[in-house]
């Protein structure tokens, strides 16, 4: 396990700078995980080119409909940075024995993460303990997945009494609108399809007064942060300058382009973008994120996933799975 020391970042960065002089030679590449339907800043900066010109190398762009596919793809080598894993999908894979570290907050976002219950069944927050027995679409491994959990905990419904399918946001929405399940979970474009046939059981507010906390990361293998620090960091002020025009203007030409990037109509991208929070830099290296928060929380999201039988055991902490050295750099460039 790589600790977030500065020696071990500043070796990085000396690396790093040895990979940027082949990068000048036009050899140098580098591939990134994100998603569709989950419209952000940075893929307007994806669009311009400007992670490319700042990183001086050509960067590929692959869409996933899953965190658990983004850390298979990151074992594989397939991948070297993912925007927006999902924590719980992180937290599996690092209980896992996965080496990847987090290097920033992409987004908070309690609102755009739940679960719809099928209308026909008129069942809300005063009566969720009717739930068991029924068939729920839930990506597993997910902060969806996570979500349904602790609400299911919340509300005294017993998982196993539930007949759950593993289903992507997409497919999940299918199934509930054709009534092939009876509620389901998921965020995005796939949840506000899940909406039109369905009501949720708690706000993203009501969940957060729960300590059900739904934030995503950007995350990258352990060793290609130590070896390529210098590009991580470049990439990370990248989205932050990115983060902060949206934040500054939230321009129609600016959502346009997002929209576009993300498979969206702009008055769906706007809609999604308005239950999102974009945390600043020093937000994000404070102790209510990266700081000292996201690692305690991390462990609660384990210890949940292991009282479920998800995964087979988790971390002592999950401190060393943070690495700030990048963010931190990107904050002085």
């Amino acid at each position: 396990m790589i600790k977030k020391t500065a020696c071990a970042f500043v070796a990085g960065a000396v690396m790093a700078m040895t990979a940027q002089s082949a990068v000048a030679d036009g050899h140098g590449e580098i591939t990134v995980g994100y998603f569709l339907e989950w419209p952000m800043p940075f893929l307007a900066a994806k669009a311009s080119g400007a992670y490319d010109e700042a990183l001086g190398m050509k960067v590929n762009w692959v869409s996933f409909e899953t965190g658990t596919a983004m850390s298979a793809a990151m074992a594989s080598g397939d991948v070297q940075i993912s925007v927006s894993q999902g924590v719980p999908p992180f937290v599996v894979a690092s209980s896992g024995g996965q080496d990847i570290q987090i290097v920033d907050v992409a987004v908070s976002y309690s609102e755009n993460d739940n679960c719809v219950v099928a209308e026909a069944l008129e069942i809300d927050k005063t009566s969720a303990g009717e739930l068991a027995g029924k068939k729920v679409a839930v990506p597993l491994g997910t902060a969806a997945h996570y979500g349904f959990l602790r609400q299911m905990d919340h509300f005294g419904v017993d998982v196993a009494s539930l007949q759950v399918v593993d289903m992507a946001p997409p497919e999940g929405a299918a199934a509930l609108s054709q009534g092939a399940v009876d509620f389901a979970c998921g965020w995005g474009g796939g949840l506000a399809r899940m909406k039109e046939y369905g009501n949720v059981l708690l706000t993203g507010t009501e969940k957060q007064e729960l300590g059900i906390l739904v934030f995503d990361v950007t995350s990258a293998p352990a060793s290609y942060i130590a070896e390529n620090g210098e590009t991580v960091a470049k990439f990370l002020k990248v989205t932050a300058d990115a983060n902060a025009e949206w934040a500054a203007n939230q321009s129609p030409e600016m959502l346009a382009v997002i929209a576009e990037q993300s498979g969206m109509d702009a008055d769906a991208a706007g809609a999604s973008m308005a239950t999102f929070e974009f945390p600043t830099v020093e937000e994000q290296l404070s102790d209510a994120w990266l700081g000292g928060n996201a690692a305690s929380f991390m462990k609660g999201v384990a210890d949940v996933f292991v009282g479920a039988g998800s995964i087979d055991s988790a971390l002592d902490s999950y401190v060393d799975t943070v690495n700030t050295g990048p963010l931190k750099a990107a904050s002085e460039m």
